[in-house]
Parts: structure tokens; sequence; C-alpha cells
């Protein structure tokens, strides 16, 4: 018991379901009673060749189109019905007694013109500044070609549109009776090419290449474009007219201030008037809020001074102004927003904070008692209509041009934060309501888009949950892909795995339906895999049909992206390999051991010192290692010639080229100058080496020495002199009276017993250790006779390889 009232305390509802009378007339059934949210609403829908069921519970559902059904089109309305869809177009009428519009002033010539055009089939792009009363010119024209199109005046709105699609389906919705179809892009492109009408598209925001697929998709209608000066440009082969409506004169700057204050003006007015019309460059808008400033100010002047004897403040809501209230200056005649926000009802300032915090979007008049928390609060947009700082924007209203700036200078920001959030928990309970149309929430979806942009992650995940599926079922699917990526997104950072399965699904399914195959799997891949970590097999289930059906899609199209294919080496099956791998072979010593060369790479012998060298190739190696560079290493590979070949006994390979001889000679000298000790000349046995010469398989490039590393000659190099002797063929036998020692990658410092040799000139080594030669597996070398030693030509070509 409540000790405060002596009644029972009450019990809390869940907040999903709001007690109210409204939820309780408006349930469909007694099960919606006693659920805790609202009643699902189930729509099904004909999206071009699949059925899509709307499911806001597990999920949407798609599948085929049974055969036999769609695929016609239907019926284009009657005049009764174009014009009923034209006035739910048009803002909603307010509550309260109407007030009088602006006169339309100086248009008179842009009118006709506009009117003439349009009779000729002509395409007008009306280009005015904000302010300058384009939406009052429309709604003239729109009166004055009534009967000159057989589809007859169709208006629609380009505001938030960087695409011709939803345009080309809002004027689709305009013309046929298809409340239960959205027709795929080449059944909309074939169905509105048929449409003959004149279409007026308020606050234009595309350009360029966007706008000319709006205007070749439907040949039979004329356009008259409204839009800023900063809006981009149709291309040149778009051949529209253009017509610019500038600011209006002095004398109709007066009459329009006239019109407003429902009285003449004094000299002092008139001449503020006319400094206003230069700073405002003569705006029309800036002259709407000018009148509601001298009403203002006479409503002021005029109580104070016909109530002097009475007590202020006993009956009004706020204090009267004590002083006689001035002429406001030009700088608050030019930003008027702050002013005239001081001076209008309470409800009505707690209306422009909900549109600051909602970007300028002013809810609809029917929300506002439950934002505001004021029975008398739907009252406040026809108060603010009245004062110039809301301008009509399709089927609702947005704060005009530049309030939202002066009204956030104003400080009427700073609760931005707390009224979206309210305004998010608020679209959610009623998105989500069984009683509110798929129509009347896609009406009100700019408002419901800002809320959720400014709402917390868990309001967010809540409103998009609700209006999502209404999106769908009204087909107003931008909205649609809009609320479902910000839902993904705020579930993911409010941990709700389940909803952001939920979201990936509805996604995938909203990309098959419009042909995106990619992103749909990607998406139902995401949401079957989340649902998986959730044990839901019915909503897996659910995903992989859908899954199913983009498979089947793929199969049926083009292959978009065909498997790489790659390409064997060219050097591979060229003629030329043979003769790249001749020149690019390094020298290969026979005190160093042959490396195999591999199929895929060559394996270059890496030779490490332990100690100081002693002999001559060990100087030799030390001098001129073997450096191994990529280049060289590439045609071996590619060599279709030269095969696989086991690991074997070193080889000396000799060349020819006397330059190259006297230079190694030299550097050898001059490396062991210091520790070798000197060599005797005599006692110099037979002159066995198995070193070939140029005409055997170690080619031209081969060079005489000693040393495992011996880097390839210079191509430039001559030959050696013929009095030099000749190296005899890698196939005769070894002299018998040398022993043969086994030769070692890493020499020891510990050197077996040799016969001494002689340093000649040419730096030739007399070492008779045999060695055999480097040759294919497959065929066995043949002694060839002992070429010219003046010839650097290799006599047998093939043996080069």
């Amino acid at each position: 018991m409540d000790r405060t009232q002596g009644q029972a305390e009450p019990v809390e509802q869940p907040a999903t379901a709001p007690a109210s009378p409204a939820t309780a007339s408006t349930a469909a059934g007694p099960a919606a009673a006693s659920a805790p949210g609202p009643v699902a609403r189930i729509v099904t829908l004909t999206a071009g060749d699949f059925t899509l069921t709307v499911n806001p519970v597990d999920g949407s559902e798609i599948e085929p189109r049974r055969p036999g059904t769609g695929g016609t089109a239907p019926a284009k309305r009657d005049a009764a019905d174009r014009s009923a869809r034209d006035a739910a177009a048009r803002p909603p009428a307010l509550p309260g007694p109407a007030a009088p519009a602006p006169p339309l002033l100086a248009r008179e010539e842009e009118r006709e013109r506009l009117v003439r055009l349009l009779g000729r089939g002509r395409s007008v792009r009306l280009t005015g500044p904000a302010g300058s009363g384009r939406s009052a010119l429309l709604d003239a024209v729109a009166a004055d070609c009534t009967g000159l199109a057989p589809d007859g005046v169709i208006r629609l709105s380009g505001y938030g549109h960087q695409q011709a699609g939803e345009l080309l389906h809002a004027l689709y919705a305009a013309v046929y009776e298809a409340s239960a179809e959205r027709p795929e892009r080449t059944q909309l492109l074939a169905r509105v090419r048929d449409i003959g009408a004149i279409v007026l598209l308020d606050d234009l925001e595309m350009g360029g290449s966007a706008l000319d697929e709006l205007l070749r998709a439907t040949p039979e209608c004329a356009y008259l474009l409204a839009a800023t000066p900063d809006t981009r440009a149709p291309s040149d082969d778009s051949h529209l007219e253009e017509v610019f409506l500038g600011g209006l004169g002095r004398a109709d700057c007066v009459e329009l201030l006239e019109a407003g204050t429902g009285r003449p003006l004094t000299e002092e007015e008139t001449a503020w008037a006319g400094d206003l019309r230069f700073a405002s460059e003569g705006l029309p808008l800036r002259f709407v809020q000018a009148a509601a400033l001298l009403r203002q100010r006479d409503e002021r002047n005029q109580s104070s001074a016909e109530d002097d004897d009475d007590e202020p403040g006993v009956f009004e809501e706020r204090p009267r102004d004590a002083a006689f209230v001035a002429l406001p200056t030009l700088s608050e005649g030019a930003a008027p927003a702050e002013l005239l926000a001081s001076r209008v009802s309470e409800s009505a300032r707690a209306a422009l904070r909900i549109a600051c915090a909602l970007g300028g979007e002013m809810p609809h008049h029917a929300h506002l008692p439950a934002l505001v928390g004021d029975t008398h609060a739907d009252a406040a947009v026809a108060e603010l209509l009245g004062c110039g700082l809301l301008t009509p924007v399709g089927t609702r209203y947005r704060l005009a041009a530049g309030v939202a700036r002066q009204l956030e200078e104003a400080e009427f920001a700073d609760t931005a934060a707390e009224e979206a959030r309210t305004a998010a928990r608020h679209y959610a309970w009623w998105t989500g309501h069984a009683s509110v149309t798929p129509e009347r929430v896609a009406s009100e979806a700019d408002a419901v888009l800002a809320a959720l942009a400014g709402a917390d992650v868990v309001a967010a995940v809540l409103l998009a949950r609700t209006a999502a599926p209404a999106f769908a079922a009204s087909r107003h699917w931008e909205a649609w892909e809009r609320v479902l990526r910000s839902g993904a997104e705020a579930a993911r950072k409010a941990g709700e795995v389940a909803e952001q399965a939920y979201f990936h699904h509805e996604l995938g399914v909203l990309a098959l339906c419009e042909g995106r195959l990619d992103r749909a799997r990607a998406e139902l891949e995401a949401s079957i895999g989340l649902k998986g970590a959730l044990a839901d097999k019915r909503g897996t289930v659910a995903g992989r049909r859908a899954l199913a059906l983009v498979t089947d899609r793929e199969k049926a199209g083009v292959e978009v992206s065909p498997p790489l294919r790659l390409e064997p080496p060219v050097a591979a099956a060229s003629g030329t390999a043979s003769e790249a791998v001749t020149t690019a072979v390094p020298a290969v010593s026979k005190t160093a051991p042959t490396t195999a060369v591999a199929a895929v790479a060559p394996v270059v012998p890496v030779i490490g010192r332990a100690a100081a060298p002693t002999t001559l190739s060990e100087v030799f190696e030390e001098a001129f290692p073997l450096d191994p560079k990529p280049a060289v290493a590439a045609p071996v590979v590619a060599a279709p010639v030269r095969a696989a070949e086991p690991r074997r006994k070193p080889v000396l390979l000799a060349a020819a080229g006397a330059l190259t001889v006297v230079v190694l000679g030299t550097v050898v000298s001059l490396a062991m100058s210091g520790s070798d000790p000197e060599t005797p000349a005599g006692g110099v046995g037979p002159a066995v080496s198995s070193t070939p010469t140029a005409g055997t398989s170690g080619g031209a490039g081969s060079v005489p020495g000693t040393g495992g590393n011996d880097p390839a000659p210079d191509p430039g190099t001559t030959a050696p002199d013929a009095s030099e002797p000749a190296a005899p063929e890698p196939g005769l036998s070894p002299d018998p009276n040398q022993s043969p020692r086994t030769p070692s990658r890493k020499p020891s410092s510990t050197q077996p017993s040799r016969t001494p040799s002689s340093t000649g000139p040419t730096g030739t080594s007399s070492n008779p250790v045999p060695t055999p030669t480097v040759t294919e597996p497959t065929t066995p070398p043949v002694p060839t006779p002992t070429p010219t030693p003046t010839s650097t030509t290799p006599a047998n070509p093939s043996a080069t390889a």
C-alpha cells in the first residue's frame, strides 16, 4: 500500500507496451491484449521475380514468385485517385483556423513562361536561392497546368535523393495502382516509359548523370525542377530550359509586409523595410519573418496601451513588457529566428528544441503532445509556420533556411541528446503499433531517421527493429536500407547478437530483391553465422533458403569473376633460352664442389674459411668470391636443354684470353708474395689436365684458374697465345703416376702431399687430380680433337647447353 495516498502501489508495465487507451482500442484480438508488445504486422509484397513476406518477428522470408502471378502492368489511376494522391503528397492540414497564405508577388512573368514551356513538353529547371518562393510558384504552376497531360500533374519531393531510383519508384506509385508490388529495374523502366505527366519536382538535390537517367527513363514527361544555385548542374545533353528566380523589388517588399501585418506601414517602418530589402536581397522569406516581428510588436504595444489601468500579469500566461517595444534593428530583421522564438509560446519553443535535435525535421503535429508533454502542443506547428520559421518540404515541415543555425547560436540545441532519445523511444512505440499503417510511417521517414541517428544504442536498436518492417511494407526501400544499417551498427555496439543477426538477414534479403548478389551473399552468410552461434534453427533455415536463391541466381547469370589462370613462363618455350643459359653460367673450379642444378632454383655453393689460405686455389677463392645474382639464376631455371644433375666432383674449366690470364696471375702473385714460399721451377711432371678447352662442354664462358669461385670472363677477352700448351680433352685418362685425392667442400689446413709444380705466367696449376666433366646424364661426353687455341668460338654449339 502507498502510505501517502492509502492506495495500492501501481504495477510497473513493460516498456514496450505503454498503458494508453489507444493501445487497448487498437489491439487486434485478445492475444494482443495479453502480449507484452504490439501485434505483428505481416505484409506480402511482390518484388520482381520474388514474393517477399515481411515478418517483424522472425525476419522477412523470400521465395520465387509462383508462375502466372504478377508480371503484368497494373492499371493507371483515374482523375479522382490522382487528386486524392496529390492531396496526400502535400503537408497535412494544421489544427485551428487556416492562416492566409502570403501573396505571390512579381512572379507573373515567370509563371506564364513556365506554363508555356511545360505545355510544349519542354522540361525546365527553376533556380533560386533558399527563401525565394520556389514552392509557392510551383503551387501556382500546378494549378495552371491541370488537364494538360494525360496522367495529370504529379508533385514529388527530391529532398535527400541523390539517385534517380527512388524518384522513379515514387512516380510509378503515383500513377499506377500497385499497392503490393515493387517492380524490379527492368519492369520499372518499361512501365514509367509510358507515363505522360507534368512532374513538379521540388527541392532537387541531384544533377549530372543521375538527372540524365531520370529524364531518359521518362521521355513522355515534362519536368519542372526547382533547385538552389549550389545544386549540381545538369549535363549539356539534358536540353533543360533555365529560369532564374531573383528577389523582390522595394515596392513589392513593402506590399508583402503590409499583407503580413494587415495594415499600412508607417514612414519609419517603410524606411526599415527598404534597408532590410537591401540586406536580404529581397528574399520573400525574410519579409514573411519581418511581418511576424511587426505583428508581435503590435500585439505587445497594443496590449500595454489598452490595459494601463489593469494589473499586469493577472489573466496572462506571462507578464507583458512594461516599456514600449521599439522597431527591430536591421540585424534582428536579417536574422530574426532568436527574436521570433523568444516571443512564441512555450510549446512552440519546445517544438523548436525537438526540431533542432532532429536536424531540422519537425515531427507531425500529432506527435507533439506526447513529445512536449502538452495536450495543446499540436497548435505549435501552425504558430511557427505563421512566423516563417518553418517551410513545407514534401509531406512534412522543416526549419526554414538559416533558422537552425540561428537557433543553435541561441542555445536551443543544448538538450539535443535528451530530445533525440525521447523522440527515438516515442517513435519506437509508434512505428511498431498495429494501428499505424506503413504509408503513415513512410511519410514520417525523415524524422524517424533523424531520431535514429541521434539516439543512444539501446534506443536505436529498438527503433530500428520496429521501423524496418514498416519501411519494407511501404516500399520505401531507401529508408529501409538506412534503418537496417544503422540498426546493425547499434546492435553491434550494444552487444545484441540476435538483433544484429536479424538486421544482416534483412539486408541480405533487400540486396537479393535488388539484384546485388555479392552483397546478398555476404549479408546472409553473416546472419547465418550469428544465428548458428545462437542456436536459432528456424532463423538459420530461413537464411539458408535465401542463400540458396542467391546461388540459383548466380548460376543462372554470367559468371562475374572467372578464376585466374597462371600462364607458363615465356622463357621456357623460347628458342633463345639455351643461349641465355650458356652465356650466364658462372665458371666452376675443380677445387670447389659443383652443386647440382635444380629444376626450381639453382643452389650456389657457400665456401667458408676456418683458417688462413695456404694454397693457390684458396687464395684465388678469397680474392674472387662467387657473387650470385638473381638475374643469372632465372635463365638456369627456364633452360629446356639442361636437366637436373646429381652431385659430382669439381671440374676445371679452361677459357681463352691473354688479358684475363695476365690479370689473374698478377693478382694471385700479389696475394701470395707475403706468405707462400717460392715454388721451384723444375721437376714438373707430365701436364695432364681434365680442363676442357673452347670446343668442349665448358663453353666460351669458362675461364682458366684454380680457384673454386672463378668468375666468368669479360665478353671482350681475346684468345690465348698460340705458344701456350693446350689442355687435354676431358675424356683422356689421367697420369697413372699421380695419386688421386678426394676433393672436399671445405679444404682442410692439412693438405696431402702433392708434386711441386711451377707457376707459369698463365697461372695454370699442374695438379694432375683427375676430375670428370659435368655433362648431361643421358649423353656421355665424346672426346674431340683439341681446337686451335686462337679461337674462342665453341666447336660444338650443341654442347654449350
